[in-house]
């Protein structure tokens, strides 16, 4: 076979709404809001790595809101992946604003400090027994 007789690389697939003209292409910064939303939610939720979920939530939404914008272009698509990123970016950035509120708080507090340790101590005398 001669490559004059094989066909050309992408004749027969299909284009978005079978229009003749070149496929659709998701946004870049909508896929990677995405990819971010999930990744700083999964850090917030383990708590320990609440910080970085923030900080990743926060570029989140940027990039979900580039992506938005990138999506309204011809040509260009991943609306729906635009929003689903910034909807867990923003999730994130809250809840990893809650649990920064709340250990602000619970540290500053002296009696809730005093009940912690005096758990803490609690549980220590328990294991020792």
């Amino acid at each position: 076979m001669t490559a004059s007789s094989e066909p050309a690389r992408g004749a027969g697939v299909p284009t978005r709404a079978g229009r003749g003209g070149p496929a659709a292409k998701t946004s870049a910064a909508a896929a990677f809001a995405l990819v971010f939303g999930v990744a700083a939610l999964i850090s917030v939720l383990t708590v320990i790595l609440s910080w970085f979920g923030l900080i990743l939530g926060i570029i989140g939404v940027i990039l979900g809101i580039v992506g938005l914008k990138m999506a309204g272009r011809p040509g260009v698509t991943g609306r729906g992946v635009a929003i689903g990123g910034l909807v867990l970016s923003a999730l994130a950035v809250l809840i990893g604003l809650a649990f920064a509120a709340g250990i602000t708080t619970a540290l500053n507090d002296e009696g809730a400090v005093d009940r912690i340790q005096r758990e803490v101590d609690d549980l220590r005398d328990r294991l020792d027994n």
